[in-house]
């Protein structure tokens, strides 16, 4: 279901013709052909280029799609997509249409996931992905600077969860992931992929960034199970009596049993912008715990002394942690 791929397996005595999918890379600029059954007309090629590759359209977490302006419409899904040399470089899926008809911007499922999915299908009748256990989120920028990174590439550690590969190698929440087995991690979405392509129990080399220094970490792999649907929990509200203004930041803070929770925040100021809500848990401060807002503001006075370009926040709500980090208002 992650990539919208299944097998069918036939029983009949003839010999069916198949095709191969391609090695190596599709690129693009080259040609494409699009099979298919269009609103059920029955058997229809098109033809167009590649148009852009490693697209991620939000339909899952191992998105690794080639565009291809190739025409393709209803009924052209699960159809091949071929080059020029009549391999298939990628299983057509899902079109961009404000209309509903076709407008030139097609998807395909990469010939490498395809493979790869199907041969584990054939093979094991399911796929089986590594599991590092851990919620990450993308480096921006401004998270970036918060951290004293060169660049805003690789994935932010937001949470490891308690008992997972990650958390009995030592990884902890705030490292930011940029390598594994030597290979740069780009993104967040990048990482899913890489993790998903090693087997349950085989041992890499997870490179990350703590505290400004580089560290290699060696994590055993678990197997990623089906995730299970987390109960809402309802958010808590905060008493707007005794709140602190944090007035860089467009937000006031507030004790709280728990440690610190945002109790309000402007509508248009920085807090807003960056999706901070009444009722958040302030965990830490650019790496420090914060029990109390005497905590959040010394935290925050040391980043402006540092001449930090922003704070990073680490938030807790509906049970789940996430980064964001605030710019300083250096003025």
């Amino acid at each position: 279901p992650k990539t919208d791929l299944a097998v069918l397996k036939v029983e009949r005595s003839e010999k069916f013709t198949y095709v191969g999918f391609a090695e190596g890379k599709s690129r693009v600029g080259e040609w494409v052909v699009a099979v298919g059954n269009p609103f059920g007309l029955g058997g229809t090629v098109t033809a167009g280029i590649v148009s852009a590759a490693g697209r991620d359209i939000g339909s899952g977490p191992y998105d690794d799609f080639l565009q291809i302006d190739a025409a393709v419409n209803k009924g052209n899904s699960g159809g091949p997509a071929f080059n020029l040399r009549g391999e298939v470089i990628g299983v057509n899926t899902a079109i961009f249409s404000p209309s509903g008809g076709n407008v030139g911007i097609a998807f395909a499922i990469s010939a490498k996931t395809s493979k790869e999915v199907v041969s584990d299908l054939i093979r094991e009748g399911s796929v089986t992905r590594g599991w590092l256990g851990v919620a990450i989120q993308p480096v921006s920028e401004d998270i970036a600077d918060s951290l004293g990174l060169d660049s805003a590439k690789g994935a932010i550690v937001s949470e490891a969860s308690a008992g997972s590969p990650a958390d009995k190698a030592g990884m902890l929440s705030r490292d930011v992931i940029v390598a594994v087995d030597g290979i740069e991690v780009k993104d967040a979405k990048a990482l899913s992929r890489m993790i998903a392509a090693y087997e349950p129990n085989e041992t890499v080399k997870i490179e990350v960034v703590r505290d400004g220094e580089k560290r290699v970490i060696d994590v055993t792999l678990g197997t990623l199970d089906q995730p299970k649907k987390a109960a809402g929990t309802s958010q808590p509200q905060p008493d707007q009596k005794s709140a602190i203004e944090l007035s860089d930041f467009g937000m006031s803070i507030i004790p709280d049993q728990d440690g610190v929770r945002v109790s309000s925040v402007e509508r248009n100021g920085a807090a807003a912008q960056k999706g901070l809500r009444p009722g958040d848990l302030i965990v830490s401060v650019n790496g420090k715990e914060t029990k109390s807002v005497t905590d959040v503001g010394q935290a925050v006075a040391q980043a402006m002394e540092d001449d930090r370009k922003a704070v990073l926040f680490q938030l807790r709500s509906n049970e789940r942690n996430r980064f964001v980090a605030l710019p300083v208002n250096q003025g």
